[in-house]
């Protein structure tokens, strides 16, 4: 995961690079990359809305960020530096780009402004009937068993606490331990919720003490900490229960 993310990153800081800063001539990239140099790393879609972490320079649309700025201390969802919510900014000069260049549609192929490809992405019927030909799951092996319709994310989960999301299993321990470690709420584990056996309604009177001795095995396998760390969480979260 280490490895993806600084693929992720080195990636998006050369696609940052290779952004113009001047006129639709300073503009190097083929017309067919202009859209993949303005989307926005978390929908995949063209910036709505941009703003700019200031540490990191990342760009997100404004409502893919919003999730991260609820938590305490929130990190880059690329880079996952910390960064000051305060120092979160519209980006002027990338909304004048969007409003200055043009880029082929997916589907029928018409330039459109990057400002408005996604109004035209959600109106263009070749686009629309892409979507309906996208080839439908189709298990490897013959099986006897019903073909999911929906196929639920069990890689990812949102924290219950406060809405962080794109949190891995080992993430989701630590950021609530970090986090949330005196809210009393009760509330539904994302991790069991997800699992086919999981009860979506069911809200956990411990959430803390559930997520390390439930979820405890995926947390070790990728989290190098020694017994005494462990004995010192576990201590940790019984005197936040006394005190509560």
């Amino acid at each position: 995961m280490a490895m993806f993310r600084s693929f992720v990153s080195a990636s998006s800081q050369l696609r940052q690079q290779q952004q113009p800063n001047g006129g639709p001539g300073s503009l190097a990239a083929p017309a067919e990359s202009i859209e993949s140099q303005f989307s926005c790393p978390i929908c995949l879609e063209v910036y709505h809305k941009p703003v700019s972490i200031a540490s990191c320079a990342h760009t997100f649309c404004g409502e893919c960020l919003q999730p991260c700025l609820q938590v305490t201390s929130p990190l880059c969802p690329l880079c996952r530096v910390p960064f000051d919510p305060k120092k979160v900014e519209r980006s002027s000069s990338v909304e004048k780009q969007l409003a200055s260049y043009k880029a082929p549609c997916r589907g029928c192929n018409k330039k459109v402004a990057l400002v408005k490809m996604r109004s035209h992405i959600a109106s263009c019927s070749k686009v629309q009937e892409q979507m309906a030909n996208c080839p439908k799951f189709v298990p490897v092996v013959p099986t006897s068993q019903p073909i999911p319709s929906n196929i639920p994310n069990r890689s990812t989960f949102v924290c219950p606490f406060c809405g962080a999301r794109n949190l891995d299993q080992q993430e989701l321990v630590k950021h609530c331990m970090e986090n949330h470690r005196n809210d009393p709420n009760k509330v539904v584990c994302p991790v069991c919720s997800a699992m086919p056996w999981g009860d979506p309604s069911y809200k956990s009177s411990n959430f803390l003490q559930h997520l390390l001795h439930r979820h405890k095995f995926s947390y070790d396998t990728f989290v190098d900490y020694s017994i005494d760390e462990e004995a010192a969480l576990q201590a940790a979260l019984a005197l936040s229960l006394t005190e509560n």
